[in-house]
């Protein structure tokens, strides 16, 4: 089972984002932050969140790269309970139980993206305002030979 981690090849995220997720955390896409957006909307390091931002799922900050890496179910679970906690506390869900299978929802939508690629399999995201709403894209960058492992950080997959 695979999802994405941050990663980060020098410090412009820093400067881009008004808050940049850390390096190593996990990533979604986080388009739902924008579903009610507006060009006006759309101006400074808001429109760069808009435009490529990766959401963490710790930090709730953004990121411009994300590299695959193999994910645990207990690591899956964990996540999907932080966004669910995560949607009752800034976007007004009822309750947890409530927010969990919209969660679960986007944390599928994300492995669903990482499935068929190798790690270290860097992905970008691009959005635009349309009238239809939000429209996202996800550009695939192959590893290359001298590995970016040496970049990536990634979570054990082994239990304790």
């Amino acid at each position: 089972m695979k999802l994405a981690r941050a990663i980060h090849f020098d410090e412009s995220d820093q400067r881009v984002f008004h808050s940049p997720a850390r390096t190593g955390e996990w990533c979604i896409p986080g388009g739902f932050e924008f579903s009610n957006w507006s060009e006006a909307d759309l101006s400074g390091k808001a429109r760069q969140a808009f435009a490529n931002g990766w959401f963490g799922l710790e930090t709730s900050g953004r990121v411009t790269f994300v590299a695959v890496t193999e994910i645990t179910e207990a690591e899956k679970t964990d996540l999907t309970a932080q966004l669910a906690n995560h949607f009752v506390t800034y976007y007004g869900a009822p309750s947890v139980e409530a927010a969990l299978p919209v969660a679960a929802e986007e944390i599928t939508h994300m492995q669903e993206l990482c499935e068929d690629h190798s790690p270290n399999t860097l992905l970008t995201v691009a959005r635009e305002l349309t009238d239809a709403g939000v429209k996202e894209a996800f550009r695939v960058i192959e590893p290359q030979e001298a590995g970016l492992d040496q970049f990536a950080i990634h979570g054990s997959v082994d239990e304790e």
